[in-house]
Parts: C-alpha cells; structure tokens; sequence
C-alpha cells in the first residue's frame, strides 16, 4: 500500500465510481478530487492509499484519518473512509489485507480504535466489515451544508 500522488486521482475516482452508489455520485470532471487529494496529501494525519497490483494498476484505495480525541479516556482513533477494491479483485482477500496494513497503520500513530461508516444500502461491505469485528455500536447521521 503506498500514499496516492497526484497522477493516481483518476484511477482512484473510477474506483469510486464503480460502485452502485458512486456512479451516482461521482462527477467526471476531476478538479474538485484534485484539490482534494492537495487537502488530503498537506496533511499528514490523512494517509490516501493507492493498492497496485503485480502490474502496477490501481485495485485498491482507502482513506485512513488519525484522529486525537478527548473521550474514552484521550484515545486517539484511525477513521477510515471510500473504502473501495477493483471488481475484478473483490473476495480474493485484498480488502482484509488492506484492512490488516490500516489496522497496522492506526496502531503505529497511536489509534486504539478503528471506526468506519458505510451506506446502510452496502449490504456485502456491512458483512465483510462484520467478518472483521467491526459491529455496529452507533448510529450514524449526515446532513448537507
């Protein structure tokens, strides 16, 4: 797993939108995914993955946020967030080995928690995130500004 430049953005965004909710949602016109990979890459509590495979093509990307926190006694927690595996490489174990290395990541910036949201629409992600003893403690809520 490497941190995502610049020149994996398109990449990155096909992946994003090759999902029944990404195609939706994504735009096509990359400026604004540009910028925030700029955002995202200043920052070094933000760590945009990019998974290569043997030929060097993007399958894999994942958001991971180290977040410092007051509650639970000061624990700082890894946020992880677009969590996305190329179709072609989906129940060969990428995601549990890319899920593995962010654990991994966490720890070593001094996460003692992992927390995730996905769309309660992402029926097969919700089972694999549950395969990875992830379980639903909270409720979640978004609102547009």
């Amino acid at each position: 797993m490497a941190r995502a430049t610049r020149s994996d953005v398109p990449a990155l965004v096909a992946l994003l939108t090759d999902d029944e909710l990404g195609r939706t949602r994504e735009a096509a016109d990359l400026t604004r995914y540009e910028a925030a990979h700029d955002a995202i890459s200043r920052d070094s509590s933000h760590f945009l993955a990019a998974v290569r495979d043997e030929s060097d093509r993007i399958v894999g990307t994942m958001q991971l946020t180290v977040v410092p926190g007051l509650s639970r006694g000061g624990a700082t927690r890894l946020q992880i967030e677009a969590v996305r595996v190329a179709a072609s490489e989906r129940s060969s174990g990428l995601g549990t080995a890319m899920f593995e290395w962010a654990h991994e990541h966490g720890r070593n910036h001094g996460a003692t928690l992992a927390q995730l949201t996905t769309d309660h629409a992402r029926d097969q992600a919700l089972r694999f995130y549950e395969r990875l003893g992830y379980v639903h403690s909270h409720a979640g809520l978004k609102r547009p500004l």
